[in-house]
């Protein structure tokens, strides 16, 4: 059932930014498979996608297809469109759709965050179709009502799940935000990853969009006027949302043997849609001349300039700002990088910024060997999450070093989109939690976070966070569940989560507190209450040099880092995200310590130092050790080798 807030009060939009500082059937027309991932030839592991786009008629039929639905179900809607990279190609409101929509309050009603307070239904359809458009791939199409199932406390979410630990990409919300230093603003023209207005969306009526079966795009739409989420998957909704978005992709379906509910997740399968295609209205011939006469296009400060139907820009070109590397950009031809779009790379291979701060930081062939070397490891995975079986792992990979500045970012052809941002947060997180200074830096952060940090000296003890231990994404995304052990009900939060009466998707705790300023700085804007945008980086902690944020794009808490070390001290973090947490937590880990082997001098952290060395005392006499990375059991397509990361 989807969850929706008690209250039905709305906020005017002004008073919302200034007081803030849910198995689909078949597909009415074939849809080409993916083909097996191909034998390796001339050195190449990965098939780029086709270089494909929606056109600007295609838009217009993706919108058409929409209202047509929302009008038979007699539900006006708020319907957005965007292409693989986050580009905004249509914005349309439908007469009598809702203007806001209310994000559910906490359990407990003592909201925290944006919890309880209403936001632009064109930013909630946005953070929809980029949702659908960002998780998927070429080997995988997800939708947001899938987001929705693996973002909350128990996994799969439903009454009957109490108990067991909360989803695999639990956090994942909190990525691609408005505030990011990573994702391109409007005034970049084409280029991408876009942001998101309210980061990844758990709101079911968000798909992807594929053309002949290549990912092209996503669509979102609003209509109940509620962003919620769905709390319980043993159920089937009757949900206006989803089945005004599915009837978008008509025509543009995700291919059958990708989609969500074909991947399946510690024996879990997903979900992609409660919505079938066999109960929509008749909507393959909608024209979006006649969808005009029921709404507009609207502008949407910051997003989409003007009320027009855009073509998209197709991913891989150099206008999509992400496309295969030179070999003087990366010397593994399979490898794709970030471009300014006039043939620059945004994110070179240098070497670390901090000889400041460490006495022998990263160079410039010690960060190129890591890239490398994760790189490979990649490519020998066996995918988590993609179709078919035996697929290889698609994913991007950070490195940063100790001030938070990108050393290199590079990813296969075909991961998802939404892991570049996530990897560099990654990087970033596990870099900032291990350092010596990030005590000091949540202290002098604003509003509630300078508590989470109290939270933390009285859970782990008064030198927490000063650097004497190394703290992977799993090691802090133990301490920020509601329950601690995660999953276990009736134990306390983490100490940088919220206690349970005050979780939800939209607040997780230090996490979201972080870049409440910047949400509400941001929404503002987006609504035109103020003529400043948040600026691009995230979190008011101080600088870690000038003009510097070691979190400049936000916190991640679910796995899949670790922190870089020489000796025993700190000089970097590296972060992947693309595939299964265990995927990403083994490629980070490998690649690091095969890169230090390579070249010695530098590697993971010395196991002394490791977070799974911090016992936790539970009450009762009950101990129980934080987690540091965890990989696959056999996770190799070239050999049977087994406990791969085993004594390393």
């Amino acid at each position: 059932m989807k969850h929706v807030r008690g209250s039905t009060a709305l906020l005017s939009a002004a008073t919302l930014v200034l007081t803030s500082c849910g198995g689909g059937g078949g597909s009415p027309t074939p849809s080409p498979s993916p083909t097996p991932t191909p034998a390796p030839t001339a050195g190449a592991s990965y098939t780029p996608p086709a270089q494909v786009a929606l056109t600007s008629v295609e838009v217009g039929r993706v919108v058409a297809q929409a209202v047509a639905q929302a009008d038979a179900v007699s539900r006006p809607a708020t319907i957005a469109v965007v292409d693989r990279v986050g580009n905004v190609l249509a914005v349309f409101r439908m007469n009598g759709a809702p203007a806001l929509s209310a994000i559910p309050e906490a359990p407990n009603g003592a909201n925290a965050d944006i919890q309880g307070l209403d936001v632009p239904s064109e930013a909630a359809a946005i953070a929809k179709a980029i949702t659908g458009a960002y998780l998927s791939s070429g080997g995988n199409a997800f939708s947001t009502r899938t987001a929705s199932m693996i973002v909350q406390e128990h996994f799969p979410p439903a009454p009957s799940t109490a108990g067991l630990e909360s989803g695999p990409l639990f956090g994942v919300q909190f990525s691609q935000l408005p505030c990011s230093d990573l994702a391109e603003r409007l005034a970049a023209g084409s280029i991408g990853p876009k942001r998101s207005p309210l980061g990844l969306s758990a709101d079911p009526g968000g798909f992807p969009l594929y053309k002949n079966g290549v990912l092209v795009g996503g669509v979102g739409a609003i209509a109940d006027g509620s962003y919620g989420f769905d709390a319980n998957v043993l159920d089937v909704e009757n949900d206006a949302d989803e089945m005004i978005a599915l009837a978008g992709t008509v025509g543009f379906e995700a291919p059958a043997s990708i989609r969500a509910e074909r991947i399946f997740v510690d024996g879990t399968s997903l979900r992609y849609s409660d919505a079938a295609y066999a109960s929509l209205a008749s909507v393959a011939g909608a024209s979006f001349a006649a969808a005009d006469a029921r709404g507009d296009l609207v502008p949407v400060t910051g997003y989409y300039p003007s009320a027009a139907l855009f073509a998209g820009t197709a991913y891989g070109s150099e206008a999509s700002g992400v496309r295969a590397s030179t070999a003087a950009e990366f010397s593994n031809r399979d490898a794709f990088v970030l471009s300014n779009g006039a043939g620059t790379p945004r994110y070179p291979i240098r070497a670390g910024t901090d000889a400041g701060d460490v006495a022998q930081p990263l160079t410039q062939a010690e960060a190129q060997a890591i890239l490398e070397e994760a790189f490979k490891i990649m490519t020998r995975a066996r995918a988590q999450i993609r179709q078919p079986l035996d697929s290889r792992a698609q994913v991007s990979i950070s490195l940063v070093d100790t001030r938070g500045q990108v050393l290199g970012i590079v990813r296969s052809p075909d991961a998802p989109v939404f892991g570049i941002d996530v990897s560099l947060q990654k990087a970033r997180t596990a870099n900032f939690m291990s350092g010596p200074t990030a005590a000091a830096q949540l202290a002098g952060g604003g509003g509630e976070v300078p508590q989470f940090l109290a939270n933390m000296r009285a859970f782990l003890g008064p030198n927490a966070l000063t650097g004497t231990h190394a703290f992977a994404d799993r090691s802090g995304g133990n301490l920020s569940r509601p329950y601690f052990p995660d999953g276990e009900l009736g134990r306390p939060n983490g100490p940088l989560s919220r206690p349970i009466a005050q979780f939800n998707p939209f607040s997780t705790g230090l996490q979201s507190a972080l870049v409440l300023g910047d949400l509400g700085q941001h929404l503002a804007f987006v609504t035109g209450a103020s003529a400043t945008d948040t600026p691009q980086r995230c979190t008011d902690l101080p600088d870690a040099a000038p003009g510097q944020k070691r979190l400049a794009n936000g916190l991640q808490i679910f796995p899949g880092s670790v922190p870089v070390y020489r000796g025993n001290q700190l000089v970097g973090g590296l972060g992947v995200s693309g595939d299964g947490i265990d995927q990403d937590d083994m490629i980070s880990f490998l690649g690091l310590h095969n890169a230090g082997t390579r070249l010695g001098g530098f590697g993971n952290a010395p196991v002394a130092m490791r977070a799974d060395q911090i016992v936790v005392a539970l009450g009762g006499g009950q101990t129980v050790r934080l987690r540091y990375i965890s990989c696959p059991f056999a996770p190799f397509l070239d050999t049977a080798d087994q406990n791969v990361c085993q004594g390393l």
